[in-house]
């Protein structure tokens, strides 16, 4: 009984946490029982009891009751005074009508429901006592003798209806508990992995930071510190040992040409994987279009497609960045336009070179692509994208409607520093 109350706050047609379609239906039934119950009261009264001097009071307290009743869902479903107020004034009126007219009496099915859903749990049950009772009595007054059965039946149908209530509002209030819990073990596991992710790029973003530190400091500060001593030892002895001093260039200079190799086998392996092996973006894009279509295994095809031809190679920042962009717009084709068919094109301008990533999928509203999920684990997708673009003073398009594909361009610009220089530097003879 001690769930009910709490129950009925959040209960009713409906729920402080949302609608609760049981009771909903349930307070329907009795509401449609209600006014059946009163109309065959009444019919069976006027039919029994026609032209009675009581008749038209027994008309009119119908028509109260019934317009009391509907009152009840404009006054809220929570028990407050003017609420209970209206409980009181509508069992005072039903038992008005059951002392002139018994056959009244089973209107009180109806009246339990209310009684248990609006008052607390001693007030509820006192009141379906004192419902049943006026059932009784009425039951008797209709009876031409003494039946057991008239006296027993109805506490055993208000009985009985009290413990289907108070069931049903304890196995609510578990439902919501339980699917409160529900929601919180998913915020907890949501923000779990949030954490744990986070947790896993800080943690690579560490080990490789001291990777590189380790790295950089048995080579290159090694070998800058060698260079250091070497040409101070050579300006020490220029004048009094000439040669000595040759020497210690020329081995500097060994081991500048060996500190140049480091630098550059870093450079080569921190530029992405398919233009480390060789040919240019040209042919990277074509290796990730034949890579992307085996592995979709007939999902999804790529192809790649070269307009125009450069006049200076690219720079590596600015072939490594379109790279990345045509891996990043092919993964989100890949795991959410559901294409068949994708396609790259890479045009080569006299300022600039043009990316653009097509396909034949759901498409999605351009406008909605900025808005960025507080919640989102992966950083990927098309503000990582657009961070490329901007970092390299480009401009990103983006093209698509629901049900029409997708063309994302990625223009960049290409300075005349960009379209001379060349992209490393050269080794010493």
């Amino acid at each position: 009984m001690e769930h009910r109350s709490g129950a009925r706050e959040a209960e009713g047609d409906g729920t402080a946490t949302g609608p609760d379609p049981d009771a909903r239906w349930l307070a329907l039934l009795m509401h449609a029982a209600f006014f059946l119950l009163l109309g065959a009261s009444l019919t069976r009264f006027l039919m029994r009891h026609p032209g009675e001097a009581r008749t038209p009071w027994i008309i009119a307290l119908s028509i109260t009751l019934a317009v009391l009743y509907l009152l009840g869902p404009v006054l809220g479903s929570r028990p407050t005074p003017r609420r209970v107020a209206w409980l009181g004034v509508l069992v005072a009126v039903w038992m008005v009508l059951v002392v002139l007219a018994p056959s009244f009496a089973w209107c009180a099915v109806p009246l339990f429901y209310t009684g248990l859903r609006i008052l607390p749990p001693r007030a509820a049950l006192a009141l379906v006592a004192l419902l049943t009772a006026f059932v009784v009595a009425a039951q008797l007054r209709l009876a031409t003798g003494f039946d057991p059965n008239l006296v027993l039946a109805p506490p055993a149908v208000a009985a009985v209806a009290t413990a289907v209530f108070v069931h049903m509002q304890r196995q609510a209030v578990r439902q919501r508990e339980l699917a409160a819990r529900q929601r919180e073990l998913i915020d907890d596991l949501l923000r779990t992995r949030r954490e744990l992710a986070a947790t896993e790029r800080r943690e690579g973003t560490l080990a490789e930071r001291q990777r590189l530190s380790m790295e950089i400091h048995d080579t290159l500060a090694q070998g800058l510190s060698s260079q250091q001593m070497l040409l101070q030892a050579a300006d020490r002895t220029w004048d009094a040992d000439p040669d000595a001093a040759r020497r210690h260039v020329r081995t500097a200079t060994g081991i500048a040409e060996r500190n140049l190799a480091e630098a550059r086998r870093f450079v080569h392996d921190l530029a992405p994987a398919d233009l480390a092996e060789g040919g240019g973006l040209e042919a990277a894009l074509h290796a990730l279009a034949a890579r992307e279509t085996a592995q979709a295994q007939g999902a999804l095809t790529v192809r790649c497609h070269v307009e125009g031809t450069p006049h200076a190679p690219l720079p590596d920042r600015v072939q490594s960045a379109l790279l990345r962009i045509a891996q990043g717009a092919l993964a989100n084709v890949r795991e959410h336009a559901g294409a068949t068919a994708a396609g790259l094109t890479l045009t080569h301008l006299d300022d600039r070179v043009v990316l653009d990533i097509g396909d034949n999928g759901r498409g999605f509203t351009p406008e909605r692509a900025g808005v960025r999920d507080e919640h989102a684990v992966r950083g990927h997708g098309l503000p990582a994208i657009r961070a490329r673009v901007q970092q390299l003073g480009g401009t990103l398009t983006i093209e698509s409607a629901p049900g029409e594909g997708t063309v994302l361009s990625a223009e960049v610009p290409l300075t005349p520093t960009d379209l001379t220089a060349p992209t490393a530097p050269e080794a010493p003879a």
